[in-house]
């Protein structure tokens, strides 16, 4: 019985480990949370697999999807054609904001940038060029949007 019940634990635990790898392991990633009515919103990518999920105001959707070359190609140009790295944050303190955050883990653009202290002004065309092209993503690749 003892046997049965360390095997039963044994694979509760791997899985539980697995199902968060998603969540991890990832190239590029796409993330809006927070605002008065909380919502959770992400896109995952590694290489040319995508994971989606919005949770928030009473709805609940994930999807897996490909990622066409081309749409990434567009992507990096976006994030390249805008300074992705050198946006600049500000340091104001925001409360109850819906902040969207970027982080990028390979290619010329990598790094990690937020807007949860607003993005400094002289960026914050580019920072929207940028968030456009993440959302182009999803409305063209996302089955019943949110």
């Amino acid at each position: 019985m003892n046997k049965i019940l360390g095997i039963l634990f044994a694979v509760i635990v791997l899985v539980s480990c697995n199902s968060q790898k998603v969540y991890s392991d990832f190239d590029i990633s796409y993330s809006r949370n927070g605002g008065m009515s909380p919502i959770y919103e992400n896109l995952l990518i590694k290489g040319n697999n995508a994971h989606y999920s919005f949770e928030g105001q009473g709805k609940k959707h994930k999807q897996d999807f490909k990622i066409s070359n081309e749409d990434l190609k567009k992507l990096d140009q976006t994030l390249s054609q805008n300074n992705f790295r050198r946006i600049e944050e500000d340091r104001k303190k925001l409360y109850d904001n819906i902040t969207t955050s970027i982080n990028i883990k390979k290619g010329p653009n990598e790094g990690s940038k937020t807007d949860a202290s607003m993005v400094m002004p002289n960026f914050t065309t580019n920072w929207a060029n940028i968030l456009s092209a993440f959302q182009e993503i999803i409305t063209n690749n996302v089955k019943n949007n949110k």
